[in-house]
């Protein structure tokens, strides 16, 4: 299967859509999820052009990991939550709807991410613009 040049996240990272910024390097981008599973959920794409973790280069993959860190603690420390779900889901059978390998990071517990379905319900822009402010002063 190719990589789809034309997926939502491809699209962000070439500027042809918007998104909220939390933080952007080399070789990631991460931004507020727009459907949250909770507030402050927040998503790390690698800027290599691949659909799961499988396809990335090893160093892409390891700058995947340590945006996905970083993004972890300022979300926690941001929002005084005693802890984040960290997921990466590789195709469809395991509920990856975008087709660009990307990283979640939900402050919320494993019971109430599972009570909540993945990319239901559109979040208020105005919200997800502060729940990114607050967690960009901690990066």
């Amino acid at each position: 299967m190719s990589y789809d040049h034309n997926n939502i996240f491809a699209k962000i990272l070439k500027g042809e859509l918007p998104c909220i910024k939390l933080y952007e390097d080399d070789h990631t981008l991460s931004f507020m999820d727009i459907m949250p599973q909770a507030d402050g959920h927040a998503l790390i794409i690698s800027k290599e052009p691949a659909e799961t973790l499988h396809d990335l280069s090893p160093e892409a993959a390891a700058a995947c990991i340590q945006t996905t860190q970083k993004i972890a603690k300022a979300v926690e420390t941001a929002l005084e939550v005693p802890g984040t779900v960290v997921m990466q889901l590789n195709g469809k059978g395991a509920g990856q709807t975008v087709p660009h390998v990307h990283f979640h990071v939900v402050p919320t517990s494993i019971a109430q991410l599972r009570a909540t379905p993945h990319a239901a319900n559109a979040a208020q822009q105005e919200r997800l613009e502060e729940f990114a402010r607050r967690i960009r002063e901690y990066l």
